[in-house]
């Protein structure tokens, strides 16, 4: 078991910078995998986030997409609405039963599936790089309380929304690193508080999944991905049924 959440934290890792939803797969493997309370899964999880969405951060600064005014803009809207969102978030988490949370991330893993399959297939033609503030500010709330439920970091569905806006794939990737920070920050101060974090299992995801980012940015900045796009569709949907039942 304890391989399998490191892998799988690795492999999560890489699905952050690469393509943006992959950090759900820590928390689908603390949830299958072991037998902590819907609050540890999302509280371990996401205080995980944190270092990853440091270091993606720091990645795509160093690839310059951070540099841009847009990519900026749109990286503070989603930090502060994070501020916001991801305390609702953590606090619908402790009214729900590990039924309920099963429920819920296997929509979740459903969501993101989709989204990544429909931005793959479905292009834009043209690129709007900057989305108005309001709807920036609405996405980056509503996926703040999500995330604060579930204990993903954010890019899971910010990057997938943001391509089907019209904004680039590296300046969706670095604008949800910013934004993972701050949700990945506040959710762990929240789950601290409630003292619902697994720390062991914290530092075996934790660790691998940093290894993981800085390999997913680099496949993020000189490929194309689609075969890595396709595999993670694959994957989500053959375990949202599962964890939709798990509970």
């Amino acid at each position: 078991m304890l391989v399998v959440l490191a892998l799988l934290g690795l492999v999560g890792g890489i699905g952050i910078t690469a393509i943006g939803p992959g950090g759900v797969l820590p928390t689908i493997g603390l949830f299958a995998l072991t037998d902590l309370s819907p609050a540890a899964v999302a509280g371990t999880a996401i205080v995980t986030h944190v270092a990853t969405g440091v270091l993606g951060t720091a990645a795509f600064a160093r690839s310059g997409q951070l540099r841009e005014s847009g990519t900026r803009r749109m990286a503070l809207l989603l930090a502060c609405t994070a501020v916001i969102g991801t305390p609702f978030g953590v606090l619908i988490n402790t009214a729900v039963s590990k039924r309920v949370f099963g429920l819920v991330l296997g929509v979740f893993v459903a969501v993101a599936a989709a989204l990544v399959w429909y931005r793959e297939r479905h292009r834009p033609t043209t690129v709007q790089a900057h989305p108005s503030t309001p709807l920036v500010a609405g996405l980056g709330l509503s996926v703040a309380i999500a995330a604060g439920v579930v204990g993903i970091g954010g890019p899971m569905l910010t990057v997938p929304l943001l391509i089907a806006l019209g904004v680039p794939v590296l300046e969706s990737l670095a604008s949800a690193q910013v934004q993972s920070i701050v949700i990945a920050s506040v959710g762990t101060v929240g789950y601290l508080v409630s003292g619902t974090i697994n720390w062991p299992l914290a530092v075996l995801v934790g660790i691998p999944e940093l290894a993981g980012v800085l390999l997913g940015w680099k496949i993020a900045y000189a490929l194309s991905g689609r075969s890595l796009k396709y595999a993670l569709v694959v994957t989500l949907l053959a375990l949202a049924p599962y964890l939709a039942f798990h509970g």
